[in-house]
């Protein structure tokens, strides 16, 4: 009896080194100019060639500016970074999206979107979000720039077989509770060490119910728990999404996937290493109060008091308190907000945007509140003007950027200042991630666009219910 991660590991193992760890062959993978130049550069010095470049996708996301009508001088500091991918593409034969490319995006948005990553594949890119990927039933691995010139110049990675974890989660979630709240309280219950070493499985009846939007925002989350890659096993959900896709299979090439991908399932009797329960039919939208995504809790709650905290965890309880501004005790809900941010490969899709741009409507930003929202991809973003949500979020005084990864990590300028609490739908929310002294939020795009409208963390659903 076999887990679905056993499944692609197994149908993926090439061999197994005398250190124990296996060499799993990669389908295809994803680049990006944060760290993709360093790579090809290696590459040169040993004078070793990527294996296949034709099933290597370079992206430029996480240095490119998101100003209209952006070019490599928008930000100089961007520029070194996106002219050595360009060159380094150029030289291996790998096909760049470009700035100004049509399908230019965020690499964890793009993939998907196209159809790259398919069920039962093997992915990887250099960058820890590369699981967000598993929303579709793929095994995806972030790697580190000496990993990644391995795994260019040999298509395979060297990973010691993972764990399995699977996560069930039950019971239907009430309106305006998302994906990302569930991963939130997820974090909060394993810890952000408590899937290290594993690879996770998302099951249960709240799973079943989520597109696949909400499906890859789950799997983005897994890392921050410490999980090396997190997936769902494909269903109609899936099959249904990805028909169509420019690069997914056509005719009978799609009938001969579909049999296979209806095989991805983990067997009825399949044992996992550590198996986790949620109901989340009681769930509140969640936020985040510390500096690491398992310090949450739900919008309508307080900071923990200490006798709370478990022993050894006291110095950071307090350190993160003390960078956060906050006290044991004290309500989240009606905290000041300076700045909100919407995008990131965690929740930058169209129906991401479409949940604030509901909130947002006939609305405005409250006043000395910087609000952004920056779609995840060139694809989102025409999809959202095509259907009016750019007007939306202008006339509620957001600045709507062009696509890229843009504040989750300020590689790209855009950053926050020293002092100001920010509610972002990013992932991560460690001291200086979004400018030196920002304190970040984290929470979904509904409880974001909240507290832009109103300047201060937010129960979105008694902001709707008072206004109505």
């Amino acid at each position: 009896m076999q887990t679905l991660f056993d499944k692609i590991w197994d149908a993926h193992r090439v061999a197994r080194r005398a250190d124990g760890r296996d060499l799993i062959y990669i389908d295809r993978h994803v680049l990006h100019e944060l760290h993709a130049p360093h790579a090809f550069r290696k590459l040169d010095a040993a004078q070793r060639q990527v294996r296949r470049p034709d099933l290597t996708f370079s992206m430029q996301d996480h240095t490119v500016p998101t100003t209209p009508g952006r070019s490599d001088a928008t930000n100089v500091q961007s520029t070194p970074f996106l002219t050595a991918m360009r060159e380094g593409s150029r030289k291996n034969g790998i096909r760049l999206f470009d700035i100004g490319d049509p399908e230019q995006g965020i690499c964890h948005v793009v993939a998907p979107e196209l159809g790259m990553v398919l069920p039962g594949a093997t992915h990887a890119v250099p960058d820890s979000h590369a699981c967000t990927v598993g929303g579709l039933g793929a095994l995806a691995f972030g790697c580190g720039t000496t990993e990644l010139e391995h795994i260019l110049a040999t298509q395979v990675i060297a990973i010691k077989r993972l764990k399995r974890m699977r996560i069930r989660l039950d019971g239907a979630l009430a309106p305006h509770v998302t994906a990302k709240d569930v991963a939130l309280r997820v974090i909060a219950e394993v810890g952000i060490a408590g899937g290290r070493g594993h690879a996770v499985e998302y099951a249960g009846a709240a799973v079943k119910a989520m597109s696949i939007e909400s499906r890859l925002t789950l799997c983005n989350l897994s890392i921050e728990m410490g999980a090396r890659s997190g997936l769902v096993a494909p269903d109609d959900t899936t099959f249904a999404w990805i028909a169509g896709r420019p690069w997914a299979p056509q005719g009978a090439a799609w009938d001969a996937a579909l049999a296979h991908w209806r095989t991805l399932a983990s067997d009825e009797e399949a044992e996992f290493d550590r198996e986790v329960m949620l109901d989340c039919s009681a769930l509140e939208p969640q936020i985040t109060w510390g500096t690491d995504p398992s310090q949450v809790t739900g919008v309508s709650g307080r900071v923990p008091e200490l006798s709370s905290i478990a022993p050894g965890q006291e110095g950071a309880f307090r350190c993160a308190l003390d960078y956060m501004g906050l006290r044991p005790g004290m309500a989240l809900a009606g905290l000041p907000v300076e700045r909100v941010f919407i995008g990131s490969c965690t929740n930058s899709r169209l129906p991401d945007l479409e949940a604030a741009a509901a909130v947002v409507r006939g609305r405005h930003v409250a006043e000395r509140v910087v609000a952004m929202v920056v779609p995840g991809s060139s694809t989102v973003k025409r999809q959202a003007e095509a259907v009016g949500l750019d007007q939306v979020f202008r006339a509620a005084g957001f600045f709507w950027g062009e696509s890229g990864c843009s504040m989750c990590a300020g590689g790209n300028g855009d950053r926050g200042e020293a002092g100001e609490r920010c509610v972002s739908t990013t992932n991560r929310n460690f001291e200086g991630r979004q400018g030196k002294g920002v304190r970040t939020h984290l929470a979904s795009p509904a409880t974001a666009a909240a507290a832009a409208i109103t300047g201060r963390i937010v129960d979105v659903r008694q902001m709707l219910a008072g206004e109505s």
